[in-house]
């Protein structure tokens, strides 16, 4: 057996595309859900980070100070 040629219009291709995306979205819902988590989680790293930028600094000392008051 020997290796052909398959030819496809645009269109046709278009729409085996779209079909198999579909279908894949309804057996993996949770590739989907994970992408959509994962861009959120990543805007809200990005405003905090920006956010931070904004904020004054403060010393590695006083860090650790804070942290023991919480203990």
């Amino acid at each position: 057996m020997g290796t052909g040629t398959i030819t496809i219009s645009h269109d046709d291709l278009k729409t085996m595309i779209k079909e198999t995306f579909i279908e894949m979205l309804k057996e993996r819902k949770d590739l989907l859900e994970d992408a959509i988590i994962e861009a959120i989680e990543d805007i809200g790293l990005a405003r905090a980070i920006a956010e931070g930028i904004k904020t004054p600094s403060i010393s590695e000392s006083e860090i650790f100070k804070a942290l023991d008051e919480v203990k």
